[in-house]
């Protein structure tokens, strides 16, 4: 059985991309902010018959990754992927946000997957597979009517950085995944999308992916976004 670490898999898309994979056989660690908080996870867990398991994991506090390595020493994580993304200030120009607030995002969106993908990354065997939540906004070439610019600059530094990380680890099978506009906490009760619908093609691009060196930037349809 091969299993899966979903970081930030409390609710929404998270969660059911740990419900999916655990529907087609995987082994699911999924985390959750608040060990204290019952989540959707928590449910998924207890019908599950073992193959779901909950960690304690909030990405944006660094000094909770070394003991969660300690914990998970000896697994095998055949695919590590982080799904985390706040946004604020989405109609302020880029100049008019305040520096928390850049700060925060930036945090989450940019470096938080970064630092999880790195403390964790010896645990993927060589055809395992690195993913990181991206999204369409964070491309630089299909950015023509602007707005939501500080979602969108923390996406693209994600783009980058992992851009800087497939260059270190040249051999890894490594994506950016764009999932669309879906119905989410994050994405809003008029995005055209619902979790149903979109879920297994995202999975199916992931397992897709899974074993092919090299770093892309796709879609759920499993189409490559541009830069």
């Amino acid at each position: 059985m091969q299993t899966a670490f979903i970081a930030g898999a409390s609710r929404g898309l998270g969660h059911a991309i740990a419900a999916e994979l655990a529907a087609r056989g995987w082994h699911v660690i999924g985390t959750v902010r608040d060990p204290a908080s019952r989540t959707p996870l928590h449910d998924l867990a207890d019908r599950s018959d073992g193959r779901v398991e909950i960690e304690h994991l909030d990405i944006a506090k660094p000094e909770q990754l070394p003991p969660l390595h300690d914990r998970l020493a000896g697994r095998r994580l055949d695919l590590l992927f982080v799904n985390a993304g706040t946004a604020s200030n989405q109609d302020t120009p880029i100049g008019a946000v305040s520096t928390a607030d850049f700060v925060e995002v930036m945090v989450t969106n940019a470096l938080s997957p970064m630092r999880v993908i790195e403390a964790l990354e010896d645990f993927v065997p060589p055809d395992g597979l690195i993913g990181a939540m991206s999204s369409g906004q964070g491309s630089i070439t299909n950015n023509t009517t602007g707005s939501r610019e500080l979602y969108r600059g923390s996406k693209a530094a994600l783009t980058m950085f992992m851009r800087g990380y497939a260059a270190r680890r040249p051999d890894r099978s490594l994506v950016l995944l764009a999932p669309g506009w879906i119905r989410t906490a994050l994405g809003g009760p008029e995005a055209p999308f619902t979790l149903e619908e979109s879920v297994p093609k995202i999975v199916d691009v992931l397992l897709a992916k899974h074993g092919k060196p090299g770093l892309d930037y796709l879609d759920r349809n499993g189409d490559t976004v541009p830069w």
